[in-house]
């Protein structure tokens, strides 16, 4: 960590992001065996970071289930503990299986969450959680009903060190009130990308999938309960061999409490860049603001982390990577065994993706 003033006193306090970063010195909430879950639906990699967070917390990985006994095997190498289940229908009607984390493809996942509530376990979703407002309600009503959580692994705040800490200094009142936030979410398409992926029925649209992170954003930092589209665009610039892809997307948003937010997302990451996306967010306050290097600081550094905070004070730069932690896997399974809401309420869930469906649904085609 370093800096140029007072700053870092004021604040205290892995490398960029993977699919399952992991924390250098994580905090068990649970002894073993007290948080029993389930892995189902393999389909992304992101479920290796989704357990990863419940394990390196407490949890125990009791069943791992696919359809596809190659993704249940590679799992399984990762978290031998887990068995394999034969049958989806084997993991809802263990009483002892308190969660089901799933990473299934994005059209199934709403549905899914719907199956694992009502059979009595809380479901946590690899985003984007839903690929149409009908499923939303769908799920919300099964919520209300059941009393399970559908959480959802928001990874780009929830999984990185840097978002984390930008959170306690906004709390911290380091910039005073947050009047805007701007995201950029680039990623590499690469190759060996799955048929789905292509198939916008399926995956739903680059605003309803990587636009979701920077919605979900937006309302934490600036402490939105709801927010407005004002406009949203989506494009084809360099794909037209998969003409249902989008691989640009942008939304201007404003939140109940004035706050205002603009984010872009794409597919458009260039070969010669270190890592899979240059993720950037910017916190405007009214005294001061912040910029989170995510996962590379370019020409400069390989790793990320990178915290930049500017207020009356002075100028600031925090390397936050291997210092803070993960705290929402461990409140997450607090929250299961408590019935509390301190990793993340179900309403602001359920909004983040309501948002970013609406932006999908809304949004102008261009280019």
């Amino acid at each position: 960590m370093t800096g140029n003033n007072r700053s870092n006193a004021l604040f205290g306090s892995s490398n960029g992001q993977t699919y399952a970063p992991s924390a250098e010195k994580p905090e068990k909430v649970c002894g073993p065996g007290e948080f029993a879950i389930a892995a189902v639906a393999l389909e992304h990699g992101h479920i290796y970071g989704q357990c990863q967070g419940l394990v390196e917390a407490g949890a125990t990985i009791k069943w791992v289930y696919d359809p596809d006994p190659a993704k249940v095997e590679a799992f399984r190498k990762v978290f031998p503990g887990a068995q394999a289940a034969p049958s989806e229908e084997t993991v809802f009607a263990d009483d002892e299986v308190r969660l089901v984390a799933a990473a299934a493809i994005p059209s199934d996942r709403g549905p899914l969450g719907v199956r694992a509530m009502r059979a009595g376990k809380h479901y946590f979703t690899d985003k984007a959680p839903f690929t149409d407002l009908a499923q939303l309600e769908e799920a919300r009503r099964a919520a209300a009903e059941t009393g399970n959580k559908y959480m959802v692994y928001y990874s780009e705040r929830l999984h990185v060190e840097s978002a984390v800490y930008a959170g306690k200094l906004v709390r911290d009142g380091a910039i005073g009130r947050v009047v805007q936030v701007l995201g950029t979410g680039p990623h590499r398409l690469g190759t060996g990308r799955p048929d789905w992926f292509f198939q916008k029925s399926r995956y739903g649209g680059i605003l309803c999938d990587i636009g979701s992170h920077q919605i979900e954003q937006f309302l934490f930092f600036a402490g939105c309960k709801d927010a407005r589209v004002l406009h949203s665009k989506v494009a084809n610039y360099r794909n037209p061999g998969h003409p249902e892809l989008e691989d640009f997307g942008d939304a201007t948003l404003v939140g109940d409490n004035g706050a205002t937010n603009y984010f872009r997302v794409d597919w458009l990451t260039p070969d010669g860049l270190g890592t899979w996306g240059d993720g950037r967010t910017f916190i405007l306050g009214t005294d001061g603001y912040i910029e989170l290097r995510k996962y590379i600081d370019i020409a400069r550094s390989g790793s990320g982390n990178h915290v930049y905070l500017v207020n009356h004070e002075g100028e600031a730069h925090f390397d936050v990577s291997g210092k803070i932690g993960y705290p929402f896997f461990g409140e997450l399974i607090l929250d299961c065994l408590n019935g509390t809401e301190n990793a993340m309420t179900q309403e602001h869930a359920f909004k983040a993706a309501e948002l970013c469906l609406i932006a999908q649904r809304d949004a102008v085609r261009v280019g």
